[in-house]
C-alpha cells in the first residue's frame, strides 16, 4: 500500500474515532440534564485536537516506517477528487448551521452540525479516495 493511501486511511479513521468518543462523552453527560444543556465545548475541543494530534503522529510514523514513495499524478488527482467530495459536506453543514442560526437554535446544535459536517467531510472524502485507490480512478 502506498504512503498516500495509508495517509488517507489515517485521515479518514481518526476523525470518526474522535467524533465517536465525543458523542459518548456528550451523551453520557446529558443524562441528568437536557442534551442542549451539556457542556460540550471542552469535549469538542479535546476531540478535534486529539484527532489532529493522532493524525500527525500516525502520519509521521508511517512516513518513517515506509520507504520513499513519491506522489505522482494519480495520487494528486485522487487527492483532488477526495477533497472535492469532502468539501460538499462542509458546505452542507454550513448551510445547516446557517438555517439553525436563522431559526435561532441554541449554540449546541449549531456547533454540533458544523462538527458533524467536518467529520463527514473527512470520512467521506477519505472513503472516496480509498475507493479510487482500490478500484481505480477515471477522471471525467
Amino acid at each position: 500500500m502506498p504512503f498516500e493511501e495509508k495517509r488517507t486511511w489515517i485521515l479518514g479513521v481518526a476523525p470518526v474515532v474522535s467524533y465517536t468518543i465525543y458523542l459518548v462523552v456528550v451523551l453520557t453527560r446529558a443524562r441528568p440534564h437536557g442534551l442542549s444543556q451539556v457542556g460540550y465545548i471542552a469535549p469538542l475541543l479535546w476531540a478535534v485536537g486529539g484527532s489532529i494530534l493522532v493524525s500527525i503522529v500516525a502520519t509521521i510514523a508511517v512516513a518513517i516506517a515506509g520507504r520513499d514513495d513519491r506522489k505522482d499524478q494519480r495520487d494528486r488527482e485522487i487527492d483532488r477528487m477526495g477533497t472535492l467530495v469532502g468539501n460538499a459536506f462542509v458546505v452542507l453543514s454550513a448551510v445547516g448551521a446557517l438555517v439553525l442560526t436563522m431559526a435561532e437554535a441554541e449554540r449546541f446544535w449549531i456547533a454540533n452540525v458544523l462538527y458533524l459536517g467536518f467529520t463527514l467531510s473527512a470520512a467521506v472524502g477519505a472513503g472516496a479516495e480509498i475507493i479510487a485507490y482500490r478500484r481505480g480512478y477515471w477522471p471525467w
